[in-house]
């Protein structure tokens, strides 16, 4: 089975930094798509950004040039460095490997 457990959340200003991360147990991790969501209240859970197995990283344009994913297979850990954060980033944070999901991390940004 696997376990996704996120971290660093927290309360930020507008503007401030965060570095979220990943950790996921060691199954298979390095062969699947790591992928963050997140999910504001009142609102639908939306896709952030995708790190492949390759390295290679997407993102949604509302965080394009803020946010950062990359991988640390070694680590078996994701991170998400959040940069330039806004009131509109406030959201549960979730890490998603296939079928499995963490319980997310609030980040909440004061304006």
């Amino acid at each position: 089975q696997v376990q996704l457990v996120e971290s660093g959340g927290g309360l930020v200003q507008t503007g401030g930094s965060l570095r979220l991360s990943c950790a996921a147990s060691a199954r298979a991790f390095r062969d699947y798509t790591i992928r963050w969501h997140r999910q504001a209240p009142e609102k639908q859970r939306e896709w952030v950004a995708a790190v492949t197995p390759a390295g290679a990283t997407t993102y949604n344009d509302s965080v394009k040039g803020r946010f950062a994913i990359s991988r640390d297979s070694a680590r078996n850990t994701v991170y998400l460095p959040m940069n330039s954060l806004k009131p509109d980033d406030t959201a549960i944070y979730y890490c998603q490997e296939a079928a499995y999901w963490g319980q997310g991390t609030q980040v909440t940004v004061s304006s």
